[in-house]
């Protein structure tokens, strides 16, 4: 007899979804005993961990990771992951189990109220009416995550597997999706550009790859304009070490008006206009400037107070603008920061050295995963993007992202060098990540910033002008739990270590199979400006 979990298997076989990233329950145990050969199974200790690295493994090969999550424990567990993986839009197909069908009437042990439980993160999500329908709400979840960019999630009955499977699966075996630009929204665009006596771009996430790269290069060129990031992006829209780069947007609505105020039309790319982080008062830019978005996302169209908004994919659009515009007169370029002189004897580490060292010492196609909040100002000072994937960072803002994706985006890439720099004490919120890293070979390299506190909430108090009621925690051994879960570590207290460390480690970032964290001793920064 032909069952459901058959159909299904054929489903995730068509849309090529045959690696699973689970932390297995009781309530998948028949759709996930005795998997088919083809099918590959990657075990994570915590369901936060699971949907990171689905999330990074995704995010690197730009087509939807499959999750399966064990009812109201495993779901819950992964909610502030899933929202991740919706604001970073990603997308993923997750399947949750539920109790058996048969008697949930009754509210047996591990019932959950599933359908609601993520809130409004999922951008689809179903319980098939009956199990015949399985299949095809898995189908549809994968149409549904990719046009959503974001998690779709398909909650199952355990008993469903086992049943006779139907006729045919109600979702389309393939879908095709327009990419041109419109001719007249080109020349919208063009015409504001063209009149433009001083314009500029901004540049965000959903301008990362390969092509949206090259057609914003070929457009700056053409606009000769200065190339801003957008603040708190989950990726990097543009190469940070190209002479147009003018740096990260601040994250305060005053400094960003002194920041665009030299523009009268601001075209932003791939991106909210504009991700702030403190309230301030007033407007985003001045009366003077114009403001125009080209984005493939609705939701970020939809909430961005703009002149014009277009909702198209960016790359095709800025390469048809290059095309269109004619070229400016100038060659502007904009100065890159020096990276701080390295400690004096006896003098602390501070992350600005740390990072400064590893940008020496890792090569252009390094995918850097970042989630040091307090000291992400200097990381994108000092630690350029200069390939398409060259950052990632969890754009919700969450913690628990960094690892886990770090080692998803490896497996996924083992062709790019992949470090995770990120704080000690966000390491904490996926530790358990190190375990999967270990286990299957992962070769990235964590470099964890301690210095023992939360060190953002310490300067956030400080801004408040009170004092911080939380202890530092000191006594915590990140390396020591790296080692507990099988995976290499080492404590770096001083600047000569850490170059020993990082001169050793460098040249085998590309194939190394072997995970390695680096416990980096630095001082707390004394300052936090986003």
């Amino acid at each position: 007899m032909r069952t459901v979990r058959d159909a299904t298997f054929d489903v995730l076989r068509r849309h090529d979804l045959t690696t699973i990233f689970a932390n297995p329950g009781s309530t998948e145990i028949t759709l996930l005993t005795d998997l088919p050969a083809d099918l590959e199974f990657v075990l994570a200790l915590h369901e936060g961990s699971v949907v990171g690295v689905a999330t990074g493994w995704a995010t690197a090969h730009d087509r939807p990771a499959l999750v399966v999550l064990h009812t109201t424990a495993g779901l819950g567990n992964a909610v502030g992951a899933l929202a991740t993986a919706r604001v970073n839009r990603v997308p993923l197909v997750v399947v949750v189990g539920q109790q058996d069908r048969r008697h949930l009437a009754f509210r047996p042990f591990l019932t959950g109220e599933l359908e609601g439980l993520a809130g409004r993160y999922p951008v689809w999500t179903t319980t098939p009416a009956r199990p015949q329908d399985v299949p095809s709400a898995v189908a549809r979840a994968h149409h549904e995550a990719v046009a959503g960019r974001g998690p779709a999630l398909v909650v199952v009955p355990s008993d469903d597997w086992a049943e006779p499977a139907g006729d045919e699966v109600a979702a389309p075996a393939v879908v095709r999706r327009g990419a041109r630009a419109d001719p007249s929204v080109v020349e919208e665009l063009a015409g504001a550009l063209s009149a433009a006596a001083s314009p500029a771009l901004v540049v965000g996430a959903d301008a990362d790859g390969e092509a949206s790269w090259a057609a914003l290069v070929a457009l700056a060129r053409r606009l000769d304009c200065p190339v801003w990031q957008e603040p708190f992006a989950a990726r990097a829209g543009f190469p940070q070490d190209h002479r147009l780069f003018a740096g990260h947007l601040p994250a305060g609505r005053a400094r960003l008006r002194e920041a665009l105020a030299p523009h009268d039309v601001v075209l932003v790319v791939g991106a909210p206009a504009f991700r702030q982080y403190p309230y301030e008062a007033g407007r985003f830019v001045g009366e003077g400037t114009r403001l125009l978005l080209v984005t493939d996302d609705p939701e970020d169209a939809h909430h961005s107070p703009v002149d014009l908004a277009v909702v198209a994919d960016p790359g095709p659009v800025c390469r048809a603008l290059a095309d269109r515009l004619p070229a400016r007169p100038g060659s502007r370029s904009f100065p890159k920061v020096s990276p701080p002189e390295p400690p004096a004897e006896g003098e602390p580490l501070r992350a600005a050295h740390v990072l400064a060292a590893l940008a020496a010492r890792v090569p252009a196609e390094t995918v850097v995963v970042e989630e040091t909040p307090s000291s992400r100002p200097d990381l994108h000072r000092l630690l350029p993007a200069r390939r398409p994937l060259g950052f990632l960072s969890a754009a919700m803002g969450g913690l628990g992202f960094g690892l886990p994706a770090a080692i998803g985006v490896r497996m996924a890439r083992p062709d790019r060098p992949v470090v995770a720099v990120v704080g000690d004490g966000s390491s904490l919120y996926g530790i358990q990540a190190l375990w999967t890293a270990a286990h299957y070979g992962v070769g990235a390299l964590f470099v964890v910033l301690a210095n023992g506190r939360y060190a953002i909430m310490d300067r956030l108090a400080e801004k408040q002008g009170g004092a911080a009621p939380w202890p530092a925690f000191t006594e915590v051994s990140v390396s020591g739990l790296a080692r507990s879960l099988g995976c290499p570590a080492r404590v770096v207290p001083t600047a000569g270590e850490l170059v020993e460390a990082l001169d050793a480690v460098g040249p085998t970032l590309a194939d190394r199979t072997e995970p390695l964290v680096l416990e980096v001793v630095v001082e707390p920064d004394p300052t936090f400006d986003p």
